[in-house]
């Protein structure tokens, strides 16, 4: 049986952390209430939705209910002069009614609140007032969980795999990003952070220890927009923690590069972020990304984005000996 990979960040972008003995996880949760119920799941969240209108409709039914009850208004002589706290409700089932239609603002018709029994007109009014700071809590949660950037961040798509080539005289490792939507997504930035076990020099072991791993295009750090598809580079000179990566040491080594691209989406001005990471086996040492920017017949700019993941060996033989690389980048230094 194959030995799972091991990875921190999914190649969709989910954390595979798990946190675990968590004293009063619980409470914690519940402090920040808030947080909690917008990254609650769909199934739960609407659940939850339905359930608060139900639940508080029944509640209250029950309050009016029992109110009418300690009144006398269900066992009273209809030829007597006994006015009921609430007209028309004569069961459990007629007081789940009239809290519906108080909540819901629909009434009123025959059911009514009548003058003779003031706690019936406060517990209108309390329920008034407390189902409308519920319903406005809930209801904000799922409008908020609908207008996270999450989504957004979903037709992000990076490149299956990460190339090393040559680029510019260096000795580049790139990674290729595209945005799927046509609204535009401004002031983009492609950090990256390679995580990797290190044994500090007190002996101490860390399993994932960061460095930061710094991408840029055209010689730029920012992305003013991300409209075609892009490629992003980072050198692997001196002053990268990639430094003394090799192509013979690649199947050996053991570190994941996490890449994350952050940007403001045009039209709701929301930031986004989107994530993967690439383990050593999906770096292709030598290859460089497949053009798949062409001209159309209508006289646009078109991306095939079947040739997307498509990588090809590099044309510059230069690629296949690093160590001649390093000697002439210190030749042209001198």
């Amino acid at each position: 049986m194959a030995t799972p990979v091991r990875r921190v960040v999914s190649k969709d972008g989910h954390s595979n952390v798990k946190i675990d003995n968590v004293e009063g996880m619980i409470q914690l949760f519940l402090h920040d209430l808030w947080t909690t119920v917008v990254d609650m799941k769909w199934r739960y969240k609407i659940s939850l939705f339905a359930s608060t209108f139900v639940m508080t409709w029944f509640m209250f039914g029950v309050v009016f209910y029992l109110i009418g009850l300690s009144h006398g208004d269900f066992g009273a002589d209809p030829s007597s002069n006994h006015t009921p706290c609430v007209m028309n409700v004569d069961s459990l089932t007629g007081a789940y009614l009239f809290s519906l239609e108080t909540q819901s603002t629909i009434g009123y018709g025959l059911r009514h609140v009548s003058e003779e029994c003031p706690l019936a007109i406060v517990a209108l009014v309390l329920q008034l007032v407390l189902t409308g700071l519920a319903e406005i809590f809930v209801t904000g949660a799922f409008l908020a969980k609908l207008a996270r950037p999450k989504k957004r961040a979903g037709t992000i798509r990076f490149s299956r795999s990460a190339v090393v080539c040559q680029r510019g005289g260096h000795l580049c490792l790139m990674v290729r990003v595209a945005n799927l939507r046509n609204s535009l997504l401004i002031q983009c930035q492609l950090s990256g952070k390679l995580l990797s076990a290190r044994v500090t020099a007190e002996g101490q072991r860390s399993l994932v220890h960061q460095a930061s791993v710094d991408f840029h295009l055209d010689s730029s750090g920012q992305c003013p927009f991300l409209l075609l598809p892009l490629t992003f580079c980072h050198v692997l000179d001196e002053r990268s923690p990639l430094a003394d990566l090799r192509a013979e040491d690649l199947p050996k080594r053991e570190f994941e590069l996490l890449v994350s691209l952050n940007g403001t989406v045009e039209s709701t001005a929301a930031t986004c972020q989107s994530r993967t990471s690439f383990l050593p086996q999906e770096i292709l040492w030598g290859h460089e990304f497949s053009p798949l920017l062409a001209h159309s017949p209508a006289g646009k700019l078109a991306a095939d984005f079947s040739l997307f993941d498509r990588v090809q060996a590099c044309s510059d033989r230069l690629h296949t000996d690093p160590e001649k690389l390093q000697l002439e980048e210190e030749y042209r230094r001198e």
